[in-house]
């Protein structure tokens, strides 16, 4: 909590350092990314294979993020709240499910020196939360079994595990617009996030457990932004 916090107001204070600038340029513009990350939690979904009743999480999962990208004097700034999801398996039988949410703030350079052009490696940090949700195949229970009987709807009951890494974030992104007036931009961001150490799955209700798998966050990421100026502050 006290991490979200500091990142809230370090934004902040970004934001009001960018309304100085004159030119439209230097007000940051609002994002919105559409992407994919790719994220193997070896340690959990080894476990997980254990246990054939229940179905292993994918690697892939996708992402939307809302944020606001910001350039003055070629040093750029960028700041995002993102969610994930993905499912393996059959809905209506067995699956797994993925959720994470998260905050990032990073800062980089604009490498070309132009008005309709934006190339920038860029390095952050961040913080996310994911739960994983197990279903059993629960299709040759009967209706009437769980009505009657408590014991039988414990049982049918999906098992979740959480976890959340404090990461650090590496990559590149190049954003273009059609003039160079133009209050709108569509780029692209890919690169990697990765934790500072291995976190232990906890229960759903955030208790530790005894022998519970550690992982460590090693997510590859790509996305296609679409970023706009508010046009009233276009001036």
């Amino acid at each position: 909590m006290k991490t979200t916090i500091l990142f809230l107001f370090v934004i902040i204070s970004l934001s009001c350092y960018a309304q100085d600038g004159k030119k439209w340029e230097h007000i940051p513009m609002s994002t919105l990314t559409v992407g994919m990350s790719f994220q193997k939690f070896e340690g959990l979904n080894s476990r997980i294979a254990d246990h054939p009743q229940y179905e292993g999480l994918r690697d892939n999962t996708g992402t939307l993020q809302l944020g606001f990208l910001k350039e003055r004097n070629r040093v750029v700034s960028d700041f995002g709240i993102m969610g994930g999801s993905s499912m393996s398996g059959d809905r209506d039988t067995k699956s797994s499910t993925l959720h994470f949410i998260g905050i990032n703030a990073g800062i980089g350079y604009d490498v070309i020196k132009s008005d309709r052009i934006m190339l920038y490696p860029i390095v952050g940090l961040g913080l996310e939360k994911y739960q994983a949700k197990f279903y059993k195949d629960n299709s040759g229970v009967a209706f009437e079994d769980v009505l009657q009987t408590p014991s039988i709807k414990n049982t049918i009951q999906p098992v979740d595990f959480k976890n959340s890494f404090f990461n650090y974030r590496v990559g590149f992104g190049v954003a273009f617009k059609k003039s160079a007036t133009s209050p709108c931009a569509i780029g692209l961001q890919a690169g990697y996030t990765g934790s500072f150490e291995d976190h232990t799955w906890k229960s759903g209700d955030n208790q530790s457990l005894a022998g519970a798998p550690s992982d460590k966050l090693s997510r590859f990421y790509v996305g296609l932004v679409f970023a706009s100026q508010p046009m009233c502050m276009k001036h």
